[in-house]
């Protein structure tokens, strides 16, 4: 993806938007986001291999996968995934030789996690004698209370483990360098929630202004200079005439910011990088409805259910709201619902009314769109019009 000049497409599909037990219409967490023709993937549930096939998403594609933490209901689908991205298989009888034992070196995928990542990956697929015919390279956000170095695991390298993963420190608090190129870049920082977990900000580097090909037209033709040109005016470059005028072509725009959260009842030490996030993707696990959840307890109110929410380490839609608002994004999308929140809105009315209100409690706190992710769903992110 280095070599291009710029993202033509930028898609999101949510494969699966439950929290810690999915139902009949939401699988475990895991996000698609496609550039261009890449995907990366945010978070791998249980079953996430299942809900790829079902999508638009082209498990080929996958070059890049982020965890935001450990917890299964975030990464029990990962091995699975990685068998089947990788070639993978269970060895053969005896007497037979698997290729596989000798893996093909090329560009590895990519996985980058919290601590503990690298070591659940190469135990898995130790213990279940999984051979992949691709390599995986395990890069590990750090936090100042983790060791700096070693794998945090006794077994030795996996055969198709890239030894070139990267352990990376944060500074000042965040992990402001997690992947660059001249496309994009992934920053990074922890959120609260009841283990380590991170959250992380994708952002679009600048992108060509709006031209206004009247502009340049009369001095190109008065110099016969040839139109071509243009596209060097529509990358923001400025070109000399043969008559010694300078045409500017217009300064670039800033880029798309997207921030991707894991878990969490506070994500206030991602707030500045996420800052004017052009799309927030924040959880919301619980919502106090009582005349529409039927396992409402007589006792619960607004205050006891956030209180109970955020004990458990989750957010209530408020809670997200407010955090779009503190932060200025300018849309949001409510994700990581309870198994009491049916995922099927679009055909069903009493699901629509339910996520409907939902919406309605997070809009208490933020004045921008809401939008309640569901299986499936899938747009473009598109650059605002005030970025243009």
């Amino acid at each position: 993806m280095a070599g291009r000049r710029g993202l033509t497409a930028l898609n999101l599909t949510f494969l699966g938007t439950a929290s810690a037990q999915p139902s009949s219409t939401r699988n475990h967490s895991a996000l698609a986001l496609r550039l261009n023709a890449d995907v990366w993937l945010f978070d791998c549930g249980e079953a996430t291999q299942h809900q790829v096939q079902r999508s638009n998403v082209k498990m080929g594609k996958i070059e890049k996968i982020f965890i935001t933490h450990t917890h299964g209901d975030h990464i029990f689908g990962l091995l699975p995934l990685l068998a089947s991205r990788l070639n993978g298989a269970g060895g053969t009888a005896d007497g037979v030789e698997d290729p596989r034992v000798h893996v093909v070196q090329g560009d590895p995928i990519e996985i980058y996690g919290p601590l503990g990542t690298r070591a659940y990956i190469r135990n898995g697929l130790t213990y279940t004698h999984t051979l992949l015919g691709a390599p995986y390279i395990v890069h590990e956000l750090r936090l100042p209370s983790d060791p700096s170095d070693g794998d945090y695991t006794s077994l030795p390298l996996h055969a198709s483990e890239s030894p070139n993963g990267r352990n990376i420190p944060q500074t000042n608090g965040v992990w402001p360098d997690v992947y660059h190129d001249n496309i994009v870049s992934v920053a990074a920082a922890p959120i609260l929630h009841s283990v380590p977990c991170v959250g992380y900000v994708v952002t679009e580097a600048p992108v060509p202004g709006k031209m206004n090909p009247a502009k340049y037209i009369p001095d190109l033709k008065r110099t016969k200079t040839p139109m071509s040109v243009m596209s060097r005016l529509q990358q923001g470059e400025s070109v000399e005439l043969s008559d010694g005028t300078i045409l500017h072509g217009p300064p670039r725009r800033p880029g798309r910011k997207l921030a991707i959260l894991g878990d969490t009842y506070d994500p206030s030490p991602i707030a500045e990088l996420a800052s004017s996030a052009d799309l927030l993707i924040h959880e919301a696990t619980n919502a106090h409805l009582p005349t529409l959840d039927l396992n409402t307890k007589v006792e619960d109110t607004f205050e006891s259910v956030e209180a109970r929410t955020k004990s458990r380490g989750h957010s209530t839609p408020q809670m997200a709201g407010a955090f779009a608002t503190r932060i200025g994004a300018r849309q949001l999308v409510l994700n990581h619902f309870s198994a009491r929140y049916p995922g099927n809105d679009h055909i069903d009315p009493v699901a629509k009314s339910m996520m409907e209100a939902i919406a309605r409690l997070g809009g208490e706190y933020y004045g921008g769109k809401i939008t309640c992710a569901r299986d499936f769903m899938s747009f473009d992110v598109n650059i605002p019009e005030e970025h243009v």
